[in-house]
């Protein structure tokens, strides 16, 4: 579905990321882990469009996404739900859904995509004239990925989730991405959380300092020392 080969990127002078090649498969759940900085928020932004690389290939189902215009990228089924969630905080859940919607082909479908984003997240439905700045941290994280499926993506981006909330909330957050894992998407996670993160993904990508150290499955890595020893404190 997606495949990364080569890439470097970085913002001004500064190089974040190096030589970096990934995949992911349709219908999996593939995880990112790194430390801080490692540039996991880097390779989704360039992914979704918002930082152009300077170097390598990146497609999506054959499609080059280089040389897709960054807002066309959402029609190519990806859809990017950014770090600290990003919602519109003065607009109620339902309007920040309602942005989620934006390109005509989920706009046509609008009603028809928030049915299903209320059936999904009956909270939701219960707060849909609430403020979003007024939610709870995991119900704004709710409206956030909510509002990425609003499109009706093929691709969920979801860049650190947890981050910011408390282990309670962290344990929910989790929940959602099973939850939109069963529901048949394919999901690209970023997380520190690298604990957490390994118990919901099929496969996992170590990202260390722009380059990728190692990769596997899932389970694999949650049972190497190294990996528990330098990320989960074991």
């Amino acid at each position: 579905m997606l495949e990364l080969t080569g890439i470097d990127a970085g913002y001004g002078g500064f190089q974040a990321l190096f030589g970096v090649s990934m995949k992911v498969e349709a219908g999996e759940v593939v995880a990112v882990i790194g430390s801080n900085g490692a540039g996991k928020t880097t390779l989704l932004r360039v992914i979704s469009g918002l930082l152009a690389p300077t170097a390598g290939a990146m497609s999506m189902e054959g499609r080059d996404l280089i040389k897709t215009p960054p807002h066309k990228i959402i029609e190519t089924g990806i859809a990017h739900v950014p770090e600290s969630r990003r919602l519109f905080p003065r607009l109620s859940v339902e309007d920040n859904l309602r942005m989620g919607a934006f390109i005509p082909a989920a706009r046509a479908k609008f009603g028809e995509r928030l049915d299903y984003a209320y059936a999904l997240f009956p909270r939701l439905k219960e707060r849909r004239r609430q403020l979003a700045g007024t939610l709870s941290g995991g119900e704004q994280q709710m409206c956030a990925i909510a509002r990425a499926l609003m499109s009706a993506p093929k691709l969920v981006l979801l860049d650190e989730p947890s981050m910011g909330l408390a282990p309670v909330i962290v344990a929910q957050v989790f929940d959602l991405v099973r939850r939109i894992r069963g529901e048949g998407y394919t999901v690209l996670i970023v997380e520190q959380n690298v604990r957490q993160v390994l118990a919901v993904a099929d496969r996992a990508y170590l990202l260390e300092v722009g380059r990728m150290k190692t990769s596997g499955a899932a389970a694999e890595l949650a049972a190497s020392d190294d990996i528990r020893k330098a990320y989960m404190g074991i």
